[in-house]
């Protein structure tokens, strides 16, 4: 892989963005993307006590590990700690769940499309497919720990995180692995314009070649690189917890383009392509705040107050209506911006 320098990555013109920190060369001097010798993956800030009652509506519920709207279903579907289970309700009707579906182990990842939800279930080494609205389910047992997983037309991109690995199923098959440089697969994203895996532990991001099957080349992304997600301009995005900022790099090649601070416990992430809105749950304020990602550098349009410790948040495109889960068992917030 080559590496790029922190030179290199500094020189690119950011309009309003921060420099992005070197690490020590004495201290670090044959790898420019670790951070610290023995890294840890970055956990969300610990929420306060809320101080006003959160924004919009809030629908009852447990512990909320993951959440994710499909539009092709008009479905939300919600993933529970414990119960270890799926809750998917109708856009139309939030009412009550249409369809529970209990899953072998909590859920730490959701992806919605066409019509599925894909649920990676690291505790139990199963990917749950989650056909949408019926909510039959399909548990495919993966060698490892799948983290997170994501459709790449007819196959399925899984970062297996123990094995530091993305897994190409083929017809629920393993038909390639491709490994290389990661010290954890944490998300795999699909921008349209190239695939990218998100390291926690390294706090990088790296392009994958699936056709090649190759791990290409990688970025530092922040101090502690948390969520990813995919805009529309063929970017990752993402949440950087520890210095608190919000990254966007273009891919082929994989380019940090922004790094603009969000102070406040930057975590969870989630991204309306209909309003070019970026979702950012603030950890330790208990807020959300939306961002226009349109520009040379985010714009903030809106700022709610939320659920005690919002970890996870999700997006309708249709109405623009913005989901976080409360994962202090606050439920799951729904607000209209």
């Amino acid at each position: 892989m080559r590496r790029l320098t922190a030179a290199s990555r500094i020189a690119i013109p950011l309009a309003g963005a921060l420099a992005l920190s070197a690490c020590s060369s004495s201290a670090q001097p044959k790898d420019n993307l670790q951070v610290v010798a023995n890294p840890t993956a970055a956990q969300p800030a610990v929420s306060p006590a809320r101080s006003v009652p959160p924004a919009g509506q809030v629908l009852p519920m447990p512990v909320v590990s993951a959440i994710a709207a499909d539009q092709q279903s008009h479905t939300l579907v919600v993933a529970l700690k414990q119960p270890a289970e799926l809750r998917i309700y109708d856009l139309g009707s939030l009412g009550a769940p249409k369809t529970t579906v209990a899953l072998p182990g909590p859920a730490e990842s959701l992806t919605v499309s066409a019509g599925q939800a894909l649920a990676g279930i690291p505790g139990k080494g199963v990917l749950a497919r989650v056909a949408l609205p019926s909510g039959q389910l399909t548990a495919e047992k993966i060698a490892g720990q799948p983290a997170a997983a994501v459709a790449d037309g007819p196959d399925t991109l899984v970062a297996v995180r123990d094995r530091k690995a993305v897994d190409v199923l083929t017809s629920g098959s393993v038909a390639k692995t491709i490994t290389g440089q990661l010290y954890s697969a944490d998300d795999v994203v699909d921008t349209g314009n190239g695939i990218v895996v998100l390291d926690r532990l390294r706090t990088a991001v790296f392009s994958v070649d699936v056709q090649a099957g190759t791990m290409d080349e990688g970025l530092r992304a922040g101090d502690g690189a948390a969520n990813a997600v995919a805009d529309s301009y063929g970017r990752v995005l993402v949440t950087d917890a520890r210095a608190g900022a919000l990254l966007a790099f273009s891919t082929n090649p994989l380019i940090l383009r922004q790094r603009y601070p969000v102070p406040g416990g930057a975590y969870g992430l989630a991204y309306d392509a209909k309003r070019s809105l970026a979702w950012v749950t603030l950890t330790g304020r208990n807020q959300v705040v939306g961002y226009d990602v349109r520009g040379g550098e985010p714009v903030e349009k809106y700022r709610f107050p939320t659920v005690r410790q919002p970890d996870t948040v999700g997006v309708d495109d249709q109405s623009g209506r913005v989901f976080v889960g409360s994962a202090a068992g606050e439920g799951t917030q729904v607000i209209q911006p």
